[in-house]
């Protein structure tokens, strides 16, 4: 009896040791994990970092880093990409024949990627069109790649959960707030290898490079099937409102608010019928859907319509500023003449009001 105790208390001992050693193997590992500074490490602009493992070689991690992913869009645009050069639209046909059928149009400053050429006609991609498309209506190389930069933007998305946005091109600085993985902004500038600005809710913002993609994106061409969906709504629509009922009107109404704050709720009333203006020069003329839905929704030209923050600004709450300067818009009103562009004041030529450019 007295030897099955010893062996117990021996036993019992032995527990306590190897408890105390995880006790202390684990208060080690939680005091290293506090001491990983978030806001002193590239690192700590992800809030997800458990996502990447830190262990992997060195080689594995290097990406390309911001100037050369530039360069490399910029030189496959210039290798690939066509863009339109009509007035209004171009017809993209099944095959290269001017008899052929249309599959869809590629409308003014619209582009696609080159899939094949032959006979004075190229073969393109855009959006969900394939087809051909006549040689002499289209730009390519230099010439495209020009165009492109000229009405296109550069979004940046993310390849992590969420990244903050910092006041200064600094680990140490203030923040603006956070980026999730489905967000997505405009850039402004590259700063230098470690950093980019991008506009962040009318401010301007900066990001660490290292967890970031830019991607340019342009106007898309329309398949048939789209035009005639949407020329039927549109009918619809107008039927709906012969008969007395607004709500269509109504919806346009909010969604040209829900723009316009966006896009410039921080700035002046003027500037907010501006970007109203813009949108319903748009739909007035044939090189753009003829409804401000099929405007603001046309691909990669409006940043918080792609992003969805429209859709939520939408269904929240427009301010009623907002709300008036879309209606003065819708009623013809303007400050900026016929301007179908504007974009953030700086590189390009134009007429400044404000925080922007239009032209």
């Amino acid at each position: 009896m007295n030897r099955r105790n010893r062996l117990l208390k021996m036993a019992a001992g032995m527990l306590c040791i190897l408890l105390l050693i995880c006790a202390e193997e684990i208060t080690v590992q939680a005091a290293e994990k506090e001491e990983y500074d978030f806001l002193t490490s590239g690192a700590g602009e992800i809030l997800d970092p458990g996502a990447y493992s830190t262990n992997a070689p060195v080689e594995e991690q290097t990406e390309l880093n911001i100037n050369q992913k530039f360069e490399s869009e910029k030189a496959r645009m210039e290798e690939e990409l066509a863009m339109a050069n009509v007035k209004n639209a171009l017809n993209v046909r099944a095959q290269a024949d001017e008899k052929s059928e249309k599959v869809g149009f590629l409308y003014k400053d619209c582009g696609g990627t080159i899939l094949e050429q032959k006979d004075g006609w190229t073969k393109i991609r855009s959006g969900n069109v394939v087809g051909w498309a006549k040689d002499e209506y289209l730009l390519f190389g230099e010439d495209a790649k020009a165009m492109a930069e000229e009405v296109g933007n550069w979004i940046v998305t993310l390849d992590s959960s969420a990244v903050r946005v910092r006041m200064e091109p600094n680990f140490e600085a203030e923040v603006y707030g956070v980026l999730a993985n489905e967000d997505s902004v405009e850039f402004i500038d590259i700063i230098d290898d470690n950093w980019i600005s991008v506009d962040y809710d009318g401010e301007t913002g900066y990001i660490n490079t290292e967890y970031v993609n830019v991607e340019f994106y342009i106007d898309k061409a329309e398949s048939i099937e789209i035009v005639r969906q949407r020329e039927r709504e549109e009918a619809e629509r107008k039927r709906k409102e012969n008969r007395g009922a607004l709500d269509a009107s109504a919806d346009e109404l909010r969604l040209l608010g829900a723009l316009i704050y966006c896009e410039a709720g921080n700035q002046s009333y003027e500037g907010m019928v501006a970007v109203g203006a813009v949108v319903m020069n748009r739909v007035k003329h044939p090189a753009y859907p003829n409804t401000i839905h099929g405007v603001i929704y046309a691909s990669g030209q409006f940043t918080p319509a792609m992003t969805g923050k429209v859709a939520r600004i939408y269904n929240g709450t427009v301010p009623e500023m907002c709300m008036q300067a879309a209606q003065a818009a819708i009623n013809g009103e303007t400050t900026v003449g016929d301007a179908t562009y504007f974009r953030r004041a700086g590189k390009r030529q134009g007429y400044v009001l404000g925080d922007h450019v239009f032209w």
